[in-house]
């Protein structure tokens, strides 16, 4: 076969080309030649740089690749493998190799917030290539160049939050590099200033005032803090500084600041704070003498005393009511005068420490009075031969006189006698003139001398106080009479009245109280003082004014049996003569108020203070006045007071849920009011023996409910229109256990089932049942259940769990009619009774008539409340409710 040779006018030219370029540290990028699509080629590669010659590859060439592991400028040519004909070399191709590994920049100290001013490190780690010598680059935000080394040391301005990045190049080959790394920026912030705080300034003698410092919210700080004061240079604290706190027991100016622990940048320091320590011991002024009042001229020594704080070194300050100081010593001496009423007040201070005292102490406020003048009085005025009279020198106010005795002429001197009572006594046995005074403390402050008393003939007279009209306990408004009277007749005489109450009685003979009020309480007593001479009495007899308020109206029992009696008694406190009676029942009005309706048969009053009200099926609310005298006073009606039905009224009902009577604290209950009365129900109830009215108001036939918060116990029910709803007995408890049991009685002959109900946690073990105290049943069920109800089954119930019990409640059982109570054996007596004493009256009145013709007037119609009677005052109070 014959052979084809092409021949090719033009001397072909290699191609070089690379692979990948981006490598990780070690690797190697791989370079590939080629001659057209010609075969029977072997390939040459060179490589140079922009400062070194071209030189061929030191890598083997694999055909027509080669792995290189430097960058630079490269070409390559082909040789025929049987001739060594060489191609035109190729173009130039630059190599430049991006390392995978990308460089990250670590802080030296790795805070998380920069200082303006602090000084920084950041160093360029290119994880993965330790074994490479690198040379490295830095650049900030705009793109300049800032450093060549591993390591970038800055100082912390506003330049560094636009960022660095880094990058790092093989140092034998300039093509050869990482990428840049991701920038780091931190938050330069301004120059921080710490801030000092100090804990609870009022301390005991001897504790310490903790002080604090801070910067900001930032950490890795140590503090440092100063004190100076007023006259001394600022130094560095004494005491250890422990994190952020020290404990200081000196008062001061101080300052502190924070250092940066790895850096020792230190902040800019805080702003004074003027730390006054106060002591908890407050000083007590103690007067020298201890008199309960002081006279104008006299003196008086005042001591500051610290107790609990005697081993301390102090100073003090006294100031008067003006903040006026007035020394500083221990003791201040005073001459008693009107600024001293004002009050002095003082406090110490460490004599080492002027930021340190006590709290000031209550001020030393005395009664500063006018200088006092003696009096002087005797058991009679005639002196006979051989006879003595006592003369009685006394000043009423104060103590603590020595008395000093004159006759005829106030320089001659009879006698002196110290006592610590309010008087003295002296006999003498010689008409004439005396006089007295008083004098007390060193030197002897005197009182003004007393007025003079004559000695003649004249007998003494006899004072009597009486009370018109006679009755020790009044009523609020009641008119009394209080009437000095003086034997011997009442003319020529001024009279003088002490009391114990508020109100001064006027110079008279009587004293007429139109409306007596608390303000009259206390005790009264009078004297007479002749017009014409020297001469009084002697101080009546005590009358002991007392004022009462309200009367109290106790009913009884609590909680009604439908049919049964109820007892009121109206208390007067304590019971006095000359009362009349008056009873009312109450009736719902409005919102916020009720009637009184009085009860049949007693308009004109009763003599007795006691009444019972025979066939009351609901609950009913009663009140009660009080009136004596003439004209007739009438006392405030008492506070309503009532009697607690269970049974449901026709017009009104309220409702529980849940229907039960022990609750936990933790539960909420509702209340709901049905009635057929368009008037606004509200809903009242009773705890502690302490009324709510308008408890909340609800809406017809709606509910409200009770969040408990705490424990109680309380009765409640409802008015709708003019009626009172049954009652409940509702208790709130924290126990643990509780009885469930039916708040309303149980109708007799149906079923009720008991529960003993945990406040967490269920049973599982033996619950034991109490009734009355006797355990009726045991078992692991929790709940106690009585198939048919009858009369017996009534009593108090409580149940136990683990050795805990819950509290009692009363389980009251319904009957459609209480023939128990009717066919009693005392009902019988009282239906004999009721017969035997009709039939009398039936006679008189048949008698009456037919004495009178047909004259006798028509009954009038009257509304009728049930019967009342009228019981013994000894009938007992009403048991409290449960």
């Amino acid at each position: 076969m014959a052979a084809t040779l092409t021949f090719r006018s033009e001397k072909p030219k290699a191609t070089l080309t690379s692979g990948n370029k981006i490598i990780s540290v070690g690797d190697k990028v791989r370079l590939s030649c080629s001659v057209g699509n010609y075969d029977g080629w072997k390939f040459e590669f060179f490589r140079r740089t922009s400062t070194t010659d071209e030189k061929p590859v030191e890598e083997t060439v694999l055909k027509n690749t080669v792995e290189v592991s430097k960058g630079g400028i490269y070409r390559c040519r082909g040789v025929r493998e049987t001739s060594n004909y060489q191609s035109y070399i190729s173009d130039d191709v630059t190599i430049r190799i991006t390392f995978t590994n990308q460089p990250v920049i670590t802080p030296q100290h790795n805070w998380s917030e920069i200082f303006n001013g602090e000084k920084i490190t950041l160093t360029c780690e290119v994880q993965g290539g330790g074994a490479t010598d690198w040379w490295y680059e830095w650049r900030n935000s705009l793109s300049y160049p800032e450093g060549y080394e591993r390591s970038l040391q800055l100082t912390a301005s506003q330049s560094l939050t636009g960022g660095y990045t880094c990058r790092a190049r093989r140092r034998d080959d300039d093509y050869s590099s990482t990428p840049w790394s991701e920038a780091f920026t931190p938050s330069v912030l301004q120059k921080p200033k710490a801030t000092l705080t100090s804990g609870n300034k009022i301390i005991s003698v001897g504790g310490k005032v903790r002080l604090s410092c801070s910067v900001g919210n930032y950490d890795d700080w140590k503090f440092e803090f100063f004190r100076r004061t007023l006259i001394t240079d600022e130094k560095p604290v004494e005491e250890t500084v422990l994190k952020n706190t020290v404990e200081v027991s000196k008062g001061g100016i101080y300052r502190c600041r924070g250092v940066r622990e790895t850096s020792d940048y230190v902040s800019d320091i805080s702003d004074e704070v003027t730390v006054y320590i106060t002591f908890t011991i407050q000083p007590v002024i103690t007067p020298q003498p201890n008199w309960s009042e002081i006279f104008a001229g006299e003196t008086i020594t005042l001591t500051c005393e610290v107790q609990g704080g005697e081993a301390t070194d102090w100073r003090y300050e006294w100031i008067n009511s003006q903040s006026n100081v007035e020394g500083y010593e221990r003791s201040l001496q005073l001459t008693a005068s009107q600024s001293l009423t004002g009050g002095y007040t003082c406090r110490a201070r460490r004599r080492d420490d002027d930021y340190s005292s006590t709290p000031w102490s209550e001020a030393f406020t005395s009664s500063v009075l006018p200088k006092p003048e003696a009096e002087l009085s005797s058991t009679k005025y005639n002196m006979s031969e051989g006879s003595t009279v006592t003369l009685t020198c006394s000043v009423k106010q104060s103590h603590g006189w020595k008395y000093f005795w004159y006759r005829d002429e106030k320089y001659s001197l009879l006698n002196t006698h110290d006592t610590n009572e309010y008087s003295s006594q002296y006999e003498v046995s010689q008409e004439g003139r005396y006089w007295c005074r008083g004098g007390r403390g060193d030197p002897i402050y005197y009182t003004k001398y007393s007025d003079q008393i004559d000695f003649t003939g004249s007998l003494p007279n006899k004072v009597t106080l009486t009370l018109q009209p006679d009755w020790p306990q009044l009523y609020k408004g009641e008119t009394v009479t209080l009437r000095c009277d003086i034997d011997g007749g009442n003319t020529g005489w001024e009279y003088e009245w002490e009391t114990t109450s508020p109100v001064n009685p006027p110079d008279l003979k009587d004293y007429r109280i139109e409306s007596v009020s608390s303000r009259h309480q206390g005790n009264y007593t009078c004297k007479g003082k002749m017009k014409s001479k020297q001469q009084s009495t002697t101080w009546s007899n005590t009358v002991n004014l007392r004022v009462l308020s309200k009367l109290v109206l106790s009913v009884s029992p609590s909680w009604l049996i439908p049919g049964a009696s109820v007892t009121l008694i109206c208390h007067t406190e304590p019971p006095s003569v000359g009362w009349s009676f008056y009873w009312f029942k109450v009736v719902p009005e409005s919102q916020s108020s009720y009637t009184y309706e009085p009860l049949p048969g007693t308009s004109s009053g009763t003599a007795n203070n006691s009444f019972t009200v025979h066939g009351q099926t609901h609950t009913a609310g009663y009140a009660c006045s009080a009136g004596r005298g003439d004209p007739v006073f009438y006392t405030e009606k008492s506070r309503p007071n009532y009697v607690w039905s269970s049974d449901v009224h026709p017009s009104v009902s309220l409702t529980v849920n849940p229907a039960r009577v022990q609750h936990f604290t933790s539960e909420s209950l509702s209340l709901t009011c049905e009635g057929n009365s368009t008037q606004l129900k509200r809903i009242t109830f009773k705890t502690d023996n302490l009324l709510f009215n308008n408890f909340t108001d609800a809406t017809i036939n709606g509910s409200i409910y009770i969040k408990n918060e705490r424990p109680s116990k309380a009765v409640y029910w409802c008015e709708s229109g003019t009626a009172f709803s049954n009652a409940v007995n509702i208790s709130t408890l924290s126990d643990e256990v509780i009885l469930v049991s039916p708040v309303y009685p149980v109708p007799a002959e149906e079923s009720v089932t008991l529960h003993c109900e945990l406040k967490t946690g269920n049973v599982t073990s033996d619950v034991f049942f109490y009734k009355n105290n006797k355990v009726v049943q045991s078992d692991t069920r929790g709940e106690m259940k009585i198939s048919v109800v009858s009369e017996s089954d009534e009593g108090f119930y409580k149940c136990r769990y683990k050795g805990t019990e819950s509290a009692e409640s009363w389980m009251a059982v319904k009957f459609a009619s209480r023939s128990r109570s009717s066919s009693s054996p005392l009902m019988i007596i009282r239906w004999i009774c009721g017969l035997s004493l009709l039939t009398v009256l039936s006679l008189l009145l048949c008698f009456y008539k037919g004495s009178k013709g047909n004259s006798a007037p028509a009954a009038t119609a009257e509304t009728v409340y049930g019967e009342i009677t009228e019981v013994n005052e000894e009938t007992s109070s009403p048991p409290p409710t449960e």
